[in-house]
């Protein structure tokens, strides 16, 4: 599986996209399916201690899905994605 991150407003460190690559290509063993994700993370403009962004797209022929959660790290935001897309990728292998 191809994974695309994207830093908007800041440089992501190395260890940071390895994590978040490691998350991600777990998806892949819940539906085999997938061609690829794409990661955008980015800082929000606001004062509140919460203001990393994590939004995943995750493309499936037929279907992509998509989860946005916002954590005080990124690390956290991207753990409450995944969390999300692991959900969204068990229902659809229900149905």
């Amino acid at each position: 599986m191809q994974i695309n991150i994207q830093s908007l407003q800041f440089k992501a460190t190395e260890p940071l996209e390895t994590y978040v690559r490691q998350k991600v290509e777990k998806l892949a063993h819940i539906n085999a399916q997938i061609i690829s994700g794409d990661v955008i993370l980015k800082l929000d403009n606001s004062d509140v201690n919460e203001n990393k962004v994590c939004e995943i797209q995750v493309h499936i022929p037929g279907n992509n899905l998509f989860a946005k959660r916002q954590c005080r790290s990124f690390e956290e935001a991207t753990n409450e994605a995944v969390d999300a897309l692991q959900e969204q990728l068990l229902k659809r292998k229900k149905d």
